[in-house]
């Protein structure tokens, strides 16, 4: 019996993931061309796109997505995301396939988060082009240099709540215990043996789990798992409950690649981001309400080695 459920789950799981396709490969992409509908949107720097693109591409700098330097993890004003999106011809009816350079693990989560962002403006068919534009040339697929413009969309975006929770939000959860909360972090930051350069504190959100983002990814490459592996991935981390999952990191950065990871390849249910994440928790937080808090001592420790890497690096 039990291997019968294991046989269906899987079943359903990748006919869910071939469904909703999150993630494309370069052959997928290219056989959609031809769609009025496609809208490509290349999020990296505007030199490396005028360089070479994926023809048709719009570029989307994954900057105008992010909050101000101090905290980035915010999303932008609802009036400018507004515009960004308009601009770049989104509509409920395009197919979206975000694009990022594909160089590695933590390049993905600037996909995965552009995709969060965009779900949250209420445009559900999205994709993320798996491996990036890396994969596309390694697929000897065509790029070009030709300058792209289509025309201003109509599109008023709201902001969907349900895929966001709030710093007051998250401090309910977190007392009670009606959330699971999963730190997308490198060991070192849960651990509290470092912290982001904007954080005030190292440590994590009190009674959170560690599941580092490079677990979704074939050795350390910038390639997704398959949907089967993903959920070996979840099992192995206790994540295949009905419980509500809140993801966070620093920047809302690496976790929006776990939320990509349980919401959208996997399909789970009650999955959203904390986006501030540590950066924006520890400007006020309490220590009563974070685990893995160093000693002041080490803090200051922390502190000179951060300063010693923002001053000569």
């Amino acid at each position: 019996m039990k291997l019968l459920f294991t046989v269906i789950s899987t079943l359903l799981l990748t006919l869910n993931a071939y469904a909703n396709q999150p993630l494309l490969t370069p052959d997928e992409l290219n056989a959609k061309f031809g769609g009025n509908n496609l809208r490509i949107l290349d999020i990296r720097d505007p030199k490396s796109y005028a360089e070479k693109h994926i023809s048709g591409s719009l570029n989307a700098p994954y900057g105008k997505w992010r909050g101000p330097k101090e905290n980035p993890g915010e999303l932008p004003p609802l009036n400018k995301l507004t515009e960004l999106v308009q601009n770049l011809g989104l509509s409920p009816k395009n197919q979206i396939v975000v694009v990022s350079s594909g160089a590695d693990e933590t390049d993905f989560g600037a996909a995965a988060r552009v995709y969060w962002t965009l779900k949250v403006l209420g445009l559900e068919n999205l994709s993320i082009l798996n491996g990036g534009i890396k994969s596309w040339a390694v697929a000897r697929l065509p790029l070009d240099s030709q300058p792209v413009s289509v025309a201003k969309s109509d599109y008023v975006p709201s902001i969907n709540q349900s895929l966001i929770t709030t710093k007051e939000e998250l401090a309910k959860k977190s007392a009670d215990g009606s959330a699971r909360l999963i730190d997308a972090r490198p060991k070192a930051f849960y651990e509290g043996e470092t912290r982001h350069q904007a954080a005030k504190v190292p440590g994590t959100l009190k009674g959170a789990t560690n599941l580092e983002h490079s677990k979704w990814f074939d050795e350390k490459t910038p390639t997704f798992i398959s949907s089967i592996k993903a959920k070996q991935v979840a099992t192995d981390s206790q994540l295949d409950s009905d419980q509500e999952v809140v993801s966070f990191c620093n920047t809302g950065h690496w976790a929006a690649t776990n939320w990509f990871a349980m919401s959208e390849v996997l399909g789970k249910k009650n999955v959203s981001m904390y986006n501030g994440s540590m950066v924006d928790f520890t400007k006020d937080a309490q220590l009563s309400s974070m685990d893995n808090v160093p000693s002041r001592g080490k803090q200051l420790w922390i502190d000179f080695k951060l300063w010693i890497e923002r001053t000569f690096s």
